[in-house]
């Protein structure tokens, strides 16, 4: 008779000696795609030692609830370690069994609250398998920085006083596991959930920043000048803003010397991929080139982007305005926003696959004029002509050196020089009148450039300024969540890490929109201090009974009110009666019925 099979075989863990390290490993079966014959593959759960203790590893840190609860484990093995670390519990955050507790929680659920409104919970759950432990994980690092200002070297510290969403102890090791674990899979399966939750039509804001970092170890920091002057490396962080919905939608990092005109067509592969559709890209002119505008019209891409005035539609529509004075005659002057405008119609045709060629989506060069701007540019070029003048005569007295090309390009633009060509000494230096006169004739004007869309002049003036806020955006990463430089040494632990402060500065952005458009601007002078009035309220947890979360009283009540969130029950100020009314005895009284006399 035929030994029966035991289908739990694939789901029992055993020892796996491999290099002189013993693993706890199973070893399911696969299909060989090239024979077609059954195989077996080792997974390694984590590490055993010689006393049995099964230490867990990255694979079962990101396995799911139910992965884990069908391994199977000898009953021999200590599990003590498996069970702290990962804390073992059903989805959902149940009542503390443990020691008595009294933390802080006030400030945690309101970013859980977020957290759900958002979203982002929701998203992070799809994302990982539905393992509420590494969600739990993720929001409470992304939580930590943002209302503590510190690293993550004292999360564990913190847990004690404060009731986080996570239930283990998230040691440094544990951190690290936890970050190197995130993958690009993740990265992209993410954006593309965010993506899905944005309207049509978004106007969305695409800028980078530079972050100066602490390790030589990562591949991107290895080049780039310091914008700080820190004597760092740095790497370029690129964010795409939604300024509809108020929050960051897309990230992703560049090498620190990746120009942002050279970095957007990657930019936009990854947006296509991601499943943005119909966004209206606002850029500044760091991404304005003839590649990207050629780019942005062969895919029928919807942008407003600023626009150097040196350009040459930009020169040429300048040049034909007539003389003016004070201001040029064609231009109508907007008395809000206190500039002069007018709109012009381009017509570009680029070349396409083959022999194809496609005619731009209503592309209009926007131009304007503000002579309040243009009085201090003419004063600052004559300030430089007048200080330049007299550095280059004493230089030409002193008979002086000059430094390379690139140091006279930037100390000295407005002037031509004739010098030796072996010692760099100079002979002699007349002003570039050209030049001056270009700079002259070009201040006070600024441009913008319109693809797609039915903006008049004004219209793309006014989304333009929009981008402002995504600068308060980069303010808020670098000062609030404490992520002004890079602590990380590896290139796993960098992309997990980026993926937590994208979701941290999803909950900091929310909360900032939501200070900024309701009355809590008057009442509390920043978002920090928002956050700041909540943290009072508590989580109190006794042995064997229900939480108790202590009440919410005075601002932390207009606070809920602006946000939207309903009030854990019995938290708030108003109390219901609970009594149950008691009907007398007897027939009850007829209705009273009026009639017109």
């Amino acid at each position: 008779m035929a030994r029966r099979v035991d289908q739990n075989t694939q789901y029992r863990v055993r020892k796996h000696v491999n290099s002189g390290y013993t693993y706890a490993s199973t070893q399911p079966p696969y299909i060989d795609s090239g024979t077609g014959k059954t195989k077996y593959r080792h997974i390694h759960w984590g590490t055993v030692n010689e006393n049995n203790k099964f230490t867990p590893g990255s694979t079962f840190f990101m396995a799911t609830p139910e992965e884990r609860a069908r391994l199977i484990f000898p009953e021999e093995w200590d599990m003590s370690e498996a069970h702290r670390l990962t804390g073992l519990r059903p989805p959902g955050r149940p009542s503390y069994d443990g020691d008595c507790q009294n933390r802080f929680y006030g400030d945690i659920w309101l970013l859980e609250q977020i957290a759900m409104k958002t979203g982002i919970q929701q998203d992070l759950e799809a994302v990982f398998n539905g393992n509420r432990e590494i969600v739990d994980d993720i929001l409470t690092l992304a939580m930590f920085p943002y209302l503590t200002k510190f690293n993550y070297s004292r999360v564990a510290r913190w847990q004690r006083v404060a009731a986080a969403p996570s239930l283990r102890e998230l040691t440094p090791k544990v951190i690290t596991l936890l970050t190197q674990s995130i993958t690009e899979q993740h990265r992209i399966g993410l954006l593309k959930l965010r993506a899905a939750r944005l309207g049509k039509d978004e106007l969305c804001a695409v800028d980078s920043t530079s972050r100066s970092a602490y390790g030589w170890s990562l591949a991107d920091i290895r080049w780039g000048k310091n914008k700080e002057h820190l004597p760092l490396e740095q790497t370029l962080e690129v964010v795409v803003y939604t300024l509809s919905s108020h929050m960051p939608v897309y990230y992703r990092t560049f090498p620190g010397n990746m120009p942002d005109s050279r970095s957007l067509e990657t930019i936009l592969m990854d947006l296509d991929h991601s499943g943005f559709k119909d966004l209206v890209l606002i850029t500044d002119r760091g991404y304005e080139s003839l590649r990207n505008l050629e780019k942005y019209i062969l895919r029928g891409q919807s942008i407003v982007m600023c626009a150097k005035t040196g350009q040459k539609n930009v020169v040429k529509v300048i040049r034909e305005l007539k003389e003016f004075g004070a201001r040029p005659e064609e231009m109508r002057i907007d008395p809000d926003a206190m500039v002069y405008h007018k709109q012009y119609d381009i017509d570009y045709e680029v070349e396409s696959t083959g022999q194809a060629t496609k005619l731009s989506d209503r592309l209009k060069l926007n131009l304007y004029f503000d002579p309040v701007r243009r009085g201090i540019e003419l004063m600052e070029l004559d300030i430089a002509l007048s200080f330049q003048e007299a550095a280059l005569s004493e230089l030409l007295e002193s008979k002086g050196i000059l430094g390379d090309d690139a140091w006279i390009k930037r100390e000295y633009c407005y002037y031509k020089f004739n010098y030796d060509p072996v010692t760099r000494e100079i002979k002699s230096y007349e002003l570039n009148e050209k030049k001056v006169s270009k700079a002259r004739s070009l201040s006070g004007f600024f441009a913008i450039m319109t693809h797609g869309v039915n903006f008049d002049a004004m219209d793309a003036f006014r989304a333009y300024r929009l981008r402002d806020e995504q600068e308060k955006y980069f303010q808020q990463m670098k000062d609030q969540m404490l992520s002004d430089k890079q602590r990380n040494w590896s290139e796993e632990g960098k992309i997990g890490r980026l993926f937590i402060l994208f979701v941290s500065l999803i909950l900091s952005s929310y909360v900032r929109h939501i200070w900024k458009s309701s009355k809590l601007h008057e009442l509390f002078s920043s978002s920090l201090d928002v956050v700041d009035e909540m943290r009072p309220i508590r989580l109190i947890e006794h042995t064997n009974r229900s939480k108790v979360i202590t009440p919410f009283v005075g601002a932390q009540v207009d606070i809920c009110d602006a946000f939207g969130f309903k009030i854990p029950e019995g938290c708030a100020p108003a109390y219901a009666s609970r009594q149950k009314s008691v009907r007398k005895r007897g027939r009850p009284p007829k209705k009273v019925v009026e009639y017109d006399s």
